[in-house]
């Protein structure tokens, strides 16, 4: 090793008030929001005891320089032989469509594993699942990543564990996440656990991140999920009417008169193209308004109830448990915004 490589491997090893090194590993054509949402979190996170930077943060690749993504913009890379031989805290191996490709080099596969082999915690974004499982490093255990690519990650990698709706998952010391974003929840989360909860919480009221989910809401936006299967926009004026009128009289017959046709025929139209029946539809607003308003506002869990049509507590802690798996009370304090 020169002496140049030594000095920085000694810097990494023993970086500045005990900082926590990650090493981001990149590869052409990732996903520019994969590496820079989770850098981000991991550059602004303070040590709440030393206050000084939680971590001291690294971009590496198989070869050094110029790295291209998904967008106009290609990053500098550190060439991998600078942390091979250091100390890391926590790997994180970035997705985006390059990694259809990366998977599949045997040369990305020796550096991944080889980075792992040294470090104490082993993340994912996105589809860097993918190259995750393809070094070996998921096999047994839970996974997940991007939706589009859960398949390919089941089909490509029996022994992994694949679930396709958690946006992130924690294995062990193996840390995988759901598509783009969900990058940032992971980090948060890490932070957390690293440093406290309300120095996570500091790094997302920072990013202007109303909240730090957790990893077991879905990757799934509910509102998402409705456009897509409506993607005629059909339904889209009953679905706004619905959550400006959760207090009122939403029977299926009310339902039906808001979209001129008779009752049978609207439940049935309904139903074929949204897969679920005009009162189940119903509910799932009323949770997806709850849940906003137990993040965001003061307000009781019985004001909350009343406001959005469940007309007592009771009757919204069942729909949430039938629904989330967990009550309005543990919600609020596991989503409450900081």
């Amino acid at each position: 090793m020169n002496d140049k490589m030594a000095s920085f491997s000694a810097k990494i090893a023993k970086p500045r008030d005990e900082a926590r090194p990650v090493v981001f590993v990149v590869y052409p054509d990732i996903v520019l929001l994969d590496l820079v949402g989770p850098l981000q979190v991991f550059s602004h996170a303070l040590d709440p005891v030393m206050k000084t930077n939680g971590y001291v943060c690294s971009v590496t690749s198989v070869d050094g320089g110029m790295i291209d993504t998904n967008t106009v913009v290609s990053i500098p890379s550190e060439h991998v032989s600078h942390s091979l031989e250091a100390s890391i805290h926590t790997l994180v191996v970035v997705g985006g469509d390059g990694a259809n490709t990366a998977m599949h080099d045997t040369r990305v596969l020796e550096t991944v594993n080889a980075l792992a082999a040294g470090a104490q915690r082993v993340c994912s974004v996105c589809s860097g699942a993918l190259v995750l499982a393809a070094a070996g490093l998921l096999d047994g255990r839970r996974a997940v990543t991007h939706w589009d690519d859960c398949e390919t990650l089941e089909k490509g990698f029996p022994e992994v564990k694949v679930e396709i709706d958690p946006i992130y998952i924690k294995d062990g010391n193996v840390w995988t996440s759901a598509g783009i974003t969900a990058g940032i929840d992971m980090a948060l989360a890490v932070v957390a656990e690293d440093l406290g909860r309300r120095a996570a919480l500091h790094v997302a009221r920072s990013m202007v991140t109303h909240m730090a989910r957790a990893g077991g809401q879905s990757q799934f936006s509910p509102v998402l999920r409705r456009q897509l299967l409506d993607s005629t926009g059909r339904f889209e004026q009953l679905h706004h009417w619905i959550a400006e009128n959760l207090g009122g009289d939403l029977r299926v017959e009310q339902l039906a008169e808001n979209m001129n046709m008779s009752a049978r025929n609207f439940a049935r139209l309904y139903a074929g193209q949204m897969g679920l029946t005009p009162a189940k539809a119903v509910e799932a607003i009323r949770i997806e308004v709850a849940q906003d308003l137990l993040e965001t506002s003061d307000k009781t869990i019985r004001q909350i109830a009343a406001q959005c049509g469940f007309k007592d507590e009771e009757r919204m802690r069942r729909a949430f448990m039938r629904t989330l798996n967990v009550s309005p009370t543990d919600y609020r304090r596991g989503f409450r915004a900081g």
